[in-house]
């Protein structure tokens, strides 16, 4: 029980994955989410995945990035029942980590885009479930001033957010009696 026997298993096990994570993943993340239940073949997993881009269940896209398609998801949706509960449940588990931290990732970006040798721009933005929250562009005058900045933005957005709003709205003044 909990045993994934030959190819298809395990092209089952990666559709399940791939069709319940939060955003695309890089193949090393990938293969740790199926690795964890600890009854695949390495080599086999790997072939496997590449026939499932060839196939057209999945894209790879230029960034490395791997993403199910409509095909691979109806396909899952038709066979995931096969899988194992032992084994579905093992992968819910440790999707739950992962898409949390994706969806996190997608909520806050900071990109930096040059202009011209002297000059860049610093892109930050924050979401929430509801949308926007912060859209934020800052000309800079290096690369690196603007590497700097995104980095620390990525470290503690929220901070920054707050730091925004208590210079924008300052303290009311008290109200009188």
């Amino acid at each position: 029980m909990g045993f994934l026997h030959g190819p298809l298993d395990i092209k089952l096990l990666v559709l399940y994955i791939m069709g319940r994570v939060a955003a695309p993943i890089g193949f090393d993340t990938l293969t740790e989410l199926v690795m964890g239940c600890e009854t695949v073949d390495y080599f086999l997993y790997a072939q496997e995945v590449s026939d499932l881009v060839s196939s057209g269940h999945l894209t790879l896209g230029e960034d490395g990035l791997y993403a199910i398609t409509e095909k691979g998801r109806t396909n899952s949706a038709i066979m995931e029942d096969s899988l194992s509960t032992v084994i579905r449940g093992k992968c819910d588990r440790a999707l739950r980590a992962l898409n949390a931290g994706l969806r996190r990732a997608a909520q806050v970006t900071a990109r930096l885009m040059e202009e011209a040798p002297d000059r860049c721009q610093v892109e930050l933005g924050l979401a929430d479930d509801a949308g926007p929250l912060l859209s934020l562009t800052l000309a800079v005058p290096s690369r690196e001033q603007g590497q700097r900045i995104a980095a620390r933005y990525r470290q503690d957005p929220e901070e920054c957010f707050n730091a925004i709003l208590a210079c924008l709205l300052p303290p009311s003044p008290p109200k009188e009696e």
